[in-house]
């Protein structure tokens, strides 16, 4: 789905998707809420997992709190005068896994729109720290990288589209480990261009790749003013 459809079917803020997800009667309410699904699977199964379920019961767990969105009204309590969607989504799930430990069984009905490949969940998360990092830590974590990811996955179909994929598959490097990974000599080699050119290239990728970020989280908030602080966020979450 292009980003024009999309502005079409949501409003432009995740509150506004929210709001739509959390409202059965609202045509957009099915692709609101796989929206949603999409954005926050992985950092709820991350949870989970850090809760002491094993790999299979963290895949059966996700796909039944994802069910049980599609079939209650959870989504329309969310308030946005209390807080980021995050952090009651997060709430919410830890309060959905201790009635879960009540329960004899995990429910069969699964959400048919939800596919989780449990063997790319569990690679991933062989990679989340291995020390006392609380789920809810881990669930901010991994929902910051998967932002991050979103907005690589982005600039990379840019650069695809205008005939540089080449160029961006060798510079972004430059995002994913920091300046001076690899020489930029090394670069310019890879490139058979100049160290002077492989410099402006990825400037020009950097900028690109923050101007895309700023786009993503802005869409996330009612407020632009708030883009910066959730970027500081978004960083920290990444390092705590």
């Amino acid at each position: 789905m292009n980003s024009a459809s999309q502005s079409a079917q949501f409003p432009t803020t995740q509150w506004g998707r929210v709001t739509a997800a959390g409202d059965p009667a609202a045509p957009e309410a099915r692709a609101a809420l796989e929206d949603l699904c999409k954005a926050y699977w992985y950092p709820i199964y991350a949870l989970i997992r850090r809760r002491g379920h094993s790999p299979d019961d963290a895949c059966d767990l996700t796909q039944d709190y994802f069910t049980r969105l599609l079939e209650k009204p959870v989504i329309a309590r969310a308030d946005r005068t209390k807080g980021r969607f995050r952090a009651f989504l997060k709430t919410d799930c830890q309060h959905c896994l201790l009635d879960q430990g009540r329960r004899n069984r995990v429910r069969s009905t699964v959400l048919k729109t939800l596919s989780i490949d449990g063997v790319d969940a569990e690679n991933r998360y062989r990679f989340e720290p291995a020390d006392a990092m609380t789920p809810e830590r881990i669930f901010d974590r991994t929902s910051a990288m998967t932002m991050l990811e979103r907005v690589l996955g982005l600039l990379e179909q840019e650069y695809a589209a205008n005939g540089r994929e080449d160029v961006f598959d060798r510079l972004k490097v430059v995002l994913t480990r920091g300046k001076g990974a690899v020489p930029a000599a090394e670069l310019a080699t890879q490139l058979a261009t100049t160290e002077g050119a492989v410099n402006t290239a990825a400037h020009r990728l950097k900028k690109r790749y923050r101007a895309i970020l700023q786009q993503e989280i802005a869409s996330t908030l009612d407020d632009p003013a708030e883009v910066d602080e959730e970027i500081r966020w978004l960083f920290e979450a990444i390092r705590s």
